[in-house]
């Protein structure tokens, strides 16, 4: 039996769904529509040191407002097999448009993280946690707050065949991430619990190095008052590794 069709898949979308779903409470909810655009990369200089870095453009409605650009890069230093430490730097760039002057809002962070390679009912997952400082700036104050996320992933090949070593075929990717205000909360939403992301996917793997893959993200925003926000978005993503 192909192992899309597996036990194992079904109770891993149960186990991610289920983290997005405890996470929205049944209150007004305002809807948006995005684009997001991502590359994801990953290096390895040698059996200890690496780097890493992700650069998404975020199109907002109308691919103007709420649009974002998110430059991120990192140093890896691998622990040992499937343990993987980071540290690394972020910068964002958004601009919302309200009436009729539009504003910059600019973020810096400093991050460090932790991923843990493991399997989730016979699937293999991975699980990241990180850290961030976030120097936020806008036209009219600056503040510092600190955020700590958690985030699983795993890889579903779309074969008979589930080998450790996926090479080359198409997948399914299932991911969710949660986001939790830990320093200066009245920065940003006011609240502990910040934001909820669900993720699927549809990708190909060409070989070892290039993945691409596009899929639905659900973004679940909490605010200071209600309404709070809800992202739809398409998302469209290459994976590489040298």
């Amino acid at each position: 039996m192909p192992f899309f069709h597996s036990a194992h898949f079904i109770r891993l979308v149960l186990a991610v769904a289920s983290l997005s779903f405890i996470t929205q409470p049944a209150i007004a909810q305002e809807q948006t529509f995005n684009s997001w655009f991502a590359w994801f990369n990953n290096v390895k200089f040698s059996e200890k040191w690496g780097m890493n870095h992700d650069i998404q453009f975020r199109a907002g409605t109308d691919w103007g407002n709420y649009s974002m650009l998110l430059i991120r890069p990192g140093i890896n230093y691998y622990v040992k097999e499937r343990h993987t430490a980071a540290l690394g730097y972020a910068a964002t760039l958004a601009t919302h448009e309200l009436a009729t002057n539009a504003r910059r809002l600019t973020e810096h962070r400093i991050w460090q993280q932790y991923i843990i390679g493991g399997t989730l009912f016979g699937v293999p997952v991975q699980h990241r946690f990180r850290l961030e400082q976030r120097f936020l700036e806008r036209p009219d104050e600056t503040a510092f707050a600190q955020r700590a996320r958690y985030f699983i992933r795993g890889i579903v090949p779309l074969s008979s065949h589930s080998t450790p070593s996926f090479r080359r075929g198409l997948f399914v990717s299932l991911q969710n991430e949660l986001f939790f205000n830990i320093q200066n909360a009245n920065a940003t939403n006011g609240k502990w619990f910040d934001r909820n992301r669900a993720y699927a996917s549809l990708g190909f793997r060409f070989s070892e190095r290039y993945d691409f893959e596009t899929g639905y993200l659900h973004q679940f925003l909490l605010r200071n008052s209600t309404p709070h926000a809800v992202t739809h978005v398409w998302q469209w993503a290459v994976y590489t590794r040298f």
